[in-house]
C-alpha cells in the first residue's frame, strides 16, 4: 500500500507521583485506537508516549518513601509502561523525562531561550500548588484554592528566571483565530481565549530553586528547570529535535505533530504555554491539540483520597483487555465526561460483547459446522424478493462500515466510530433473523439458500473484524482466526465477496465474551475495594509509625513543660443521660473538602455495615488524604444537619488545646468498624 504521508501523535506523558488509574489509562487507549485506525488507512505513523518524572511532588514523595527520587521514578515509570502493554498499546517511543538525552536538549533549549532574551531572571511572589506545580496570584485562585485541581495552595517566594509570554500572545492569538481545528473542542478554545490570552497574559516562571529533583541550568546551577517547559519538549526532543540546529531526519519527516492528545485539565500548558515556546525556538506548531473529556466515577472525578479509584490490572484481569479497551472508547463522549463502574463495565460486556458480537460469531461458526461441515460456499440463491432485499440491505450497511467510521475518526468522535462497527454486527444479527437458517435447514430444497445465508454472514463478520481490528485488536485476531483467515487491509473492504468458495472454518467455536454474573461481579469489586484498603490502612500505619519515631525524642521532651488543660466544666450529668449517646468505632473510606468552605471536611465513614456521611471542621489540621484508612470515634445518633449545604449524620471526636490545635480520638488498639464505645 502507498503511504498517505506521515502522523505523529503524542498522548501527555505521565506524572510518575503514583500507579495511574483507569481514568488516567483512558487516553492512552483513545490514542492507541486512533494510530492504530491510521495505520491501517495507510499512514507513517509515529506514535509517542511516556512519563513525566521531575519536579517538587516526585521529590517530596521520594523522601516519605525513604529512596532516592531517581530509584521512585524508576518504579513507577516501569509500573507505568507495564500498564501501557497490558492494554495491548502500540507506541513507537516510550520517552522518559529522566533520559539523558532529553535532559541535555532542555538545557540547551533553555540557554538557547535565555541568550536569545526571551528568559530573564527575577523573584516570584505567589500562591504555589505542589500537587500542579504551579504558581498562581490571589486573582486567579478559586474559593482559595488551585483552580486546576482545587487542592490547597502555599505562599512562596524565591529566585526565579521567567518567559516572556506576553512577547507571542498577540501572535498566538493571530493563529488560534486563523487555524480553527488548532485546539478541540471548540469549548477548550473559547475557554482559552477568553479565560487567559484575551485578558491578557502574564510571565511564566520556568526555573525553581526551592527544590532539586529537576534538570539543572546549566549556566547557574541554583535552579532546575521548571516541570512544564522540561515535560512539553518531550514532543520534540523524542524525535531527535537539537537546539543548536542538528535535528535528525525522524524530526524533519514527523515534525509538526498531527496530533497532542491531552486531557482537558492541562490544556492551557499545551495551548498557550507550549506554542509560545514553539514560536521562540521558531519550530512549526502542532495541528491539532485535543482536550478529551474525564472518565469518572460515579459522575466523580476520580481521586484517591475520595476513595473511588479504579485500577486498569484488576479490571482486565477479571474482564480481559478487549473488554475495558471496549468500554474505555465507546462510553467516552466526544466533549462531555464518560463514567465508569464495574457494574456498568459488566453490563456493556454482557449486552454488547457476549449477546451483539460472540453470540453473533458463535452462532455463524455452529451453524456452518453443523449445516455443511463449516465449509462455506456462495451459491448466490435468494428463493424470493423479500431474500434479495435482505442480502441487499446487509451488503450496503457492511461495505459501508468502514467508510462511516472513517468520518467518525476524522472528528477524533471516536467513541462513535465504533458504534459503527457494532451496527454492522446488530445487522447481521437482525439478517440471522429476517433469514431464519434452522428453518431453511429443515427442507434439502433450500440448502443453498442456506449457504448463502451463511456465506453472507462469514463474509460480513470478517469485514466487521478488520474494521474493529484498531479498536479491539485481540478480539478481531481472534475472530479471524476463528473463521481460518487473515484479517483485510482498508483497501479490501469496499468489495463484498472475496471469500473464497469452498473456504473451511474452525469446527469449534470458541467463546469470545462469557455473559458475566452480576453477583460474582460486585463480590470481586469488594474483594478489590478490600485489598485496597487494607493497603491504604498499612501504608497509613506505616507513616504513622514513622513519623512517631522521627517525633518520640521531642514530644518526650516538650511533656513535662507541656501545659496542662482545665476546660469550663459542664453542668453533671445522669448515667440515663450519657446512655442516650451512642459511640462507635468508624473507618474513614473517603474524604474530600467541603465546597466554599475554608474549615470543612466531608468523609464517608463505614459503621458496621452502614456508611455515613460526616462534616467536621477540621480542615486547618488535616488533609482529605490523611483521613482516609483512619479508625475514629463517632457519635453515631447525633440529629443530621446541613454545614455549608452539606448533610452531616453524625460527629467525629476529636482533641483539643489551648492553641487550637486539634487531633482525632482513635482506639488504642486494633477495633473492628462498628465496636461499641461504652
Amino acid at each position: 500500500m502507498e503511504s498517505k504521508g506521515k502522523y505523529y501523535l503524542t498522548t501527555a506523558i505521565a506524572y510518575t507521583s503514583g500507579k495511574p488509574h483507569i481514568g488516567n489509562n483512558y487516553e492512552i487507549v483513545l490514542a492507541d485506537s486512533i494510530v492504530r485506525f491510521k495505520r491501517k488507512e495507510g499512514y507513517d505513523v509515529f506514535f509517542q508516549t511516556g512519563t513525566d518524572e521531575h519536579g517538587q511532588k516526585i521529590e517530596m514523595k521520594a523522601q516519605e518513601a525513604g529512596t532516592t527520587p531517581r530509584a521512585f521514578v524508576d518504579n513507577v515509570a516501569g509500573i507505568i509502561r507495564g500498564m501501557c502493554d497490558m492494554l495491548n498499546i502500540s507506541y513507537d517511543k516510550f520517552i522518559r523525562t529522566t533520559d539523558d538525552y532529553h535532559e541535555k536538549q532542555v538545557q540547551k533549549i533553555f540557554r538557547r531561550l535565555y541568550e536569545q532574551g526571551d528568559i530573564y531572571k527575577g523573584a516570584y511572589e505567589g500562591m504555589y500548588c505542589t500537587p500542579c506545580e504551579s504558581f498562581w496570584t490571589e486573582s486567579q485562585l478559586v474559593d482559595g484554592k488551585c483552580p486546576d485541581c482545587g487542592r490547597d495552595v502555599k505562599p512562596a517566594k524565591e529566585e526565579a528566571y521567567f518567559f516572556r509570554m506576553s512577547k507571542y500572545a498577540d501572535r498566538l492569538i493571530k493563529h488560534i483565530n486563523e487555524h480553527p481545528e488548532f485546539i478541540q473542542p471548540v469549548s477548550r478554545k473559547n475557554e482559552m481565549m477568553n479565560n487567559f490570552l484575551l485578558p491578557g497574559l502574564q510571565d511564566l516562571c520556568v526555573s525553581r530553586t526551592s527544590f532539586k529533583w529537576g534538570i539543572p541550568v546549566d549556566f547557574d546551577d541554583r535552579h532546575v528547570v521548571y516541570v512544564w517547559l522540561d515535560a512539553l519538549t518531550n514532543y520534540i526532543t523524542g524525535i531527535g529535535y537539537d537546539a543548536d540546529g542538528n535535528s535528525t531526519e525522524q524530526y524533519k519527516k514527523f515534525w509538526p505533530a498531527d496530533l497532542h492528545l491531552i486531557g482537558k485539565d492541562i490544556i492551557r500548558f499545551h495551548t498557550i504555554y507550549w506554542p509560545i515556546f514553539l514560536m521562540a525556538l521558531g519550530e512549526p506548531l502542532p495541528k491539532q491539540i485535543f482536550g478529551h473529556p474525564w472518565l469518572m466515577m460515579n459522575g466523580g472525578k476520580m481521586s484517591k483520597s475520595r476513595g473511588n479509584v479504579i485500577y486498569v490490572d484488576d479490571l482486565v484481569g477479571f474482564f480481559g483487555v478487549d473488554a475495558v479497551r471496549y468500554y474505555m472508547i465507546h462510553e467516552m463522549p466526544f466533549e462531555n465526561d464518560g463514567n465508569a463502574t464495574w457494574e456498568l463495565i459488566a453490563e456493556r460486556t454482557n449486552s454488547d460483547l457476549a449477546n451483539t458480537l460472540g453470540n453473533l460469531v458463535n452462532r455463524t461458526i455452529s451453524m456452518s459446522n453443523k449445516y455443511f461441515g463449516g465449509v462455506v460456499s456462495d451459491k448466490g440463491v435468494a428463493l424470493t424478493e423479500k431474500d434479495g432485499e435482505a442480502d441487499q440491505d446487509l451488503r450496503q450497511v457492511v461495505t459501508g462500515t468502514l467508510a462511516r467510521a472513517a468520518a467518525k475518526m476524522e472528528e477524533l468522535r471516536v467513541a462513535d466510530a465504533l458504534t459503527e462497527v457494532f451496527a454492522l454486527f446488530k445487522r447481521c444479527n437482525k439478517y440471522i433473523d429476517e433469514t431464519e437458517p434452522w428453518v431453511l435447514a429443515k427442507d434439502p430444497e433450500k440448502a443453498d439458500r442456506l449457504s448463502t445465508v451463511l456465506y453472507n454472514l462469514v463474509e460480513s463478520i470478517i469485514i466487521g473484524a478488520s474494521v474493529l481490528e484498531p479498536f479491539m485488536p485481540e478480539t478481531a485476531g481472534k475472530i479471524a482466526a476463528q473463521l481460518n483467515m487473515s484479517l483485510r487491509s482498508f483497501e479490501q473492504l469496499a468489495d463484498f465477496g472475496l471469500l473464497a468458495d469452498e473456504h473451511k472454518i474452525t469446527d469449534k467455536p470458541e467463546i469470545l465474551f462469557a455473559r458475566l454474573d452480576m453477583k460474582e461481579v460486585e463480590k470481586k469489586e469488594e474483594e478489590v475495594l478490600a485489598a485496597m484498603q487494607t493497603a491504604a490502612q498499612a501504608a497509613n500505619a506505616a507513616e504513622g509509625a514513622g513519623d512517631a519515631g522521627k517525633q518520640a525524642g521531642g514530644q518526650e521532651a516538650e511533656a513535662g513543660a507541656r501545659a496542662v488543660i482545665d476546660p469550663e466544666p459542664k453542668p453533671e450529668i445522669s448515667y440515663d443521660d450519657f446512655a442516650k449517646l451512642q459511640f462507635q468505632v468508624g473507618e474513614i473510606i473517603a474524604c474530600e473538602a467541603v465546597p466554599k468552605s475554608k474549615k470543612l471536611l466531608c468523609s464517608q465513614v463505614k459503621i458496621g455495615s452502614q456508611v455515613k456521611q460526616i462534616v467536621s471542621g477540621i480542615k486547618a489540621h488535616y488533609t482529605p488524604e490523611e483521613m482516609v484508612g483512619k479508625k475514629v470515634m463517632v457519635l453515631v445518633n447525633l440529629k443530621p444537619a446541613k454545614l455549608a449545604g452539606v448533610m452531616s449524620e453524625g460527629m467525629l471526636l476529636c482533641a483539643g488545646d489551648a492553641e487550637g490545635n486539634l487531633a482525632l480520638v482513635k482506639p488504642e488498639k486494633e477495633m473492628p468498624s462498628g465496636a461499641e464505645i461504652a
